[in-house]
């Protein structure tokens, strides 16, 4: 069976896509502990417009978080078709690691947005605020559907009503998170 062609969003306004993004739900990923709460992502623009990516979540009470760069995989396309590139493992960064970061949909508030890749072996619904209406969430699942994923795949993540700030947390300084969640444990 073949795949319906995956369609991006073209000219994404990166300023506006700048800022903090909750994981409302994502395919689970030997990149992230199995039992991460308050998932989110952080991007800001740099100054070359590369994005500086932060991505954390919380396992045991504890911060794990890896940093990386953002860009355009083709900077003369209009399309939302994005590298990202972490350095792994992150308590001892040596290893390069580029994955495809593709925004698939985004309302036009840039309130939220469904992000994929060409493989279909990642997904995520993120969002501005820590919880997402059930009716947005269904009409991303029914597009991601629509573009050939198995969105019965699909994990959510659980997110409380206060999110921790990352500062102010103990933080996982071994990596234990990144080794448990490579290992699948």
């Amino acid at each position: 069976m073949s795949q319906k062609t995956m369609e991006v969003v073209k000219n994404l306004d990166i300023e506006k896509y700048m800022g903090r993004w909750y994981e409302i739900a994502s395919f689970p990923s030997r990149f992230q502990p199995k039992n991460g709460v308050n998932t989110r992502a952080t991007y800001t623009l740099n100054e070359d417009g590369t994005v500086h990516v932060l991505n954390e979540t919380w396992s045991d009470g504890k911060r794990g978080y890896i940093e990386g760069t953002a860009y355009k995989a083709d900077p003369k396309s209009d399309e939302a078709k994005l590298k990202v590139k972490f350095y792994v493992p992150p308590f001892l960064p040596i290893i390069p690691v580029v994955g495809d970061y593709w925004v698939l949909y985004i309302d036009d508030d840039y309130h939220y947005a469904l992000i994929g890749q060409p493989s279909r072996n990642y997904l995520w619904i993120l969002c501005r605020q820590t919880h997402m209406d059930d009716g947005i969430y269904n009409q991303l699942v029914q597009k991601a559907e629509a573009v050939g994923y198995d969105v019965s795949k699909l994990h959510r993540t659980p997110q409380s009503d206060s999110p921790p700030e990352g500062e102010d947390t103990p933080k996982d300084t071994k990596g234990i998170w990144w080794i448990k969640s490579v290992l699948g444990l």
